[in-house]
């Protein structure tokens, strides 16, 4: 019997090795993100990044800092969200600096990195489940993206936006495309509000669908962080185009960079407000305003994001290290 037990309880090779698997891991993953902002850091061009705040009014910048920081606001309240969905006991104090960290890395450097790889290791540090992690993840996606839907969808359908002659999609065309995203949005909240079926499972993933109540706090929250971002760029532009207007392109130019997988959207936003307000303003200026809103909404917040996570990553490491020291010793083995 203890021969028996001996050879069952002894940990396969696997087990032994991941402690050091685990460890190179966690060594390459910080080595990755290190190289990620050294090159975003190179790709830049900081005289002219200099160059263009200088040239704003301290109000302007004033204004548009305080509408960036809103916007963070709101979409730190989506994991928030995504606590009570899950049902975890993390308290808030420690969700808001996660999703702070996670959404600035998003934006530079991909969701790969940031909405993912970031969200997974911060997370699991806490003591929460991949299970949990990734139902919060989803959560957010679905927040994001429900309020772009139907903000969108208004936005095209009461005919705000004119495509130019060149694009293949016409002004009509787009005001159907509206009506489809409202319809969307709105099946996915009928969905939430009367379907007797909850919960699926999809490739072993279980789906739960969320209330009513929390459906439409979803959509609120995500309409308002889009609205937010966008009102940073009219500022930018000196409130010299309409930000309705503003609005909208900023939700055309984000799908574009999403489908076209760049970091950050370099280069397709830039050339989506360009195409769309040539009419309204010089490219000089449509281009200035740009690069003022990606250092006020893109890269001073990651530089604070990159310092609140070394924070994190130490203050996790002293967690866990009085966690373990509280943890009783283990009866030697007979």
């Amino acid at each position: 019997m203890s021969e028996t037990s001996t050879a069952t309880d002894a940990p396969g090779p696997w087990r032994r090795r991941w402690p050091m698997i685990k460890k190179i891991l966690t060594y390459v993953f910080f080595l990755l993100v290190a190289g990620l902002l050294i090159s975003l850091a190179r790709n830049l061009d900081w005289a002219e990044v200099s160059r263009t705040l200088r040239s704003y009014s301290a109000e302007t910048l004033f204004m548009a800092g305080g509408a960036a920081l809103a916007s963070y606001a709101v979409y730190c309240c989506y994991d928030v969200l995504g606590k009570a969905y899950v049902g975890h006991d993390l308290p808030i104090r420690q969700v808001v600096p996660i999703t702070f960290v996670c959404y600035a890395f998003n934006l530079n450097l991909s969701a790969w990195v940031g909405g993912i790889a970031l969200r997974y290791r911060l997370y699991s540090r806490l003591g929460l489940r991949a299970s949990q992690i990734t139902r919060i993840f989803t959560m957010s996606v679905l927040t994001n993206w429900i309020g772009y839907l139907w903000l969108a969808g208004a936005i095209f359908a009461m005919g705000w936006i004119t495509p130019p002659e060149s694009w293949k999609i016409g002004a009509t065309a787009l005001r159907f495309l509206g009506v489809g995203l409202i319809a969307i949005s709105l099946f996915y909240l009928g969905l939430c509000r009367f379907s007797t079926r909850r919960e699926w499972t999809i490739r072993g993933h279980e789906i739960q669908l969320p209330s009513w109540r929390l459906a439409v706090i979803q959509m609120l929250l995500g309409a308002a962080n889009w609205s937010l971002m966008a009102l940073v760029v009219y500022f930018m532009l000196s409130q010299k185009a309409e930000y309705p207007l503003v609005l909208g392109i900023l939700l055309i130019s984000s799908i574009a960079g999403v489908i076209t997988h760049i970091p950050a959207g370099l280069g397709v936003i830039e050339a989506v407000f360009v195409a769309l307000l040539s009419g309204e303003m010089s490219k000089g200026s449509i281009v200035a305003g740009l690069i003022g809103y990606r250092v006020i909404y893109f890269l001073i917040p990651l530089l604070f994001a990159t310092l609140v996570y070394i924070l994190l990553e130490a203050r996790a490491k002293k967690l866990r290290k009085q966690r373990d020291d509280s943890e009783p010793p283990q009866p030697a083995a007979r």
